[in-house]
């Protein structure tokens, strides 16, 4: 994927505030795609030390949980989308370890992307997982540009 594409959707996917409310609302609005599509998929909305939403869809598999933590340590390390810096990792021909990053609790494919907050930061990360990397990426990116009315172009 586009390098500069992912870095503007990190910098016009962002929230004025971010409340459970919020991560209550996104995620349903994730489940909902997810349903459309009959994607097999994993949802998990979390901050640093706290769970705001989770929910498994049918056809989801138990890997999907793992892949879906190591996504978003990754997010919530980097503040950067997984898809982001994965790309940014294989464009220098770099991986996990280069950075002292251990494949066993960070992974960076796409699906998980930073609920950045306007003058707080990074405060979370959205994540999906059970597709391929880009599907569970676009699927993040999609429901929130839809979610903070932001067209993506």
């Amino acid at each position: 994927m586009d390098i500069d594409l992912l870095k503007h959707h990190e910098d016009v996917l962002v929230f004025t505030s971010f409340t459970e409310e919020t991560a209550w609302q996104v995620g349903c609005e994730l489940v909902a795609a997810a349903q459309a599509k009959q994607a097999p998929v994993v949802i998990n909305i979390r901050t640093a030390d706290r769970t705001l939403f989770h929910a498994a869809l049918p056809g989801a598999v138990p890997a999907n949980d793992h892949w879906a933590r190591r996504k978003s340590n990754l997010a919530l390390h980097t503040h950067q989308s997984s898809m982001l810096f994965g790309e940014i990792l294989r464009a220098k021909g770099k991986n996990l370890a280069d950075h002292g990053l251990d494949f066993a609790d960070y992974a960076d494919h796409g699906g998980s992307f930073p609920v950045r907050v306007t003058g707080a930061g990074v405060i979370a990360a959205i994540t999906v997982s059970g597709l391929a990397s880009a599907e569970d990426h676009g699927m993040i990116v999609d429901v929130l540009a839809k979610y903070l009315g932001v067209m993506l172009g």
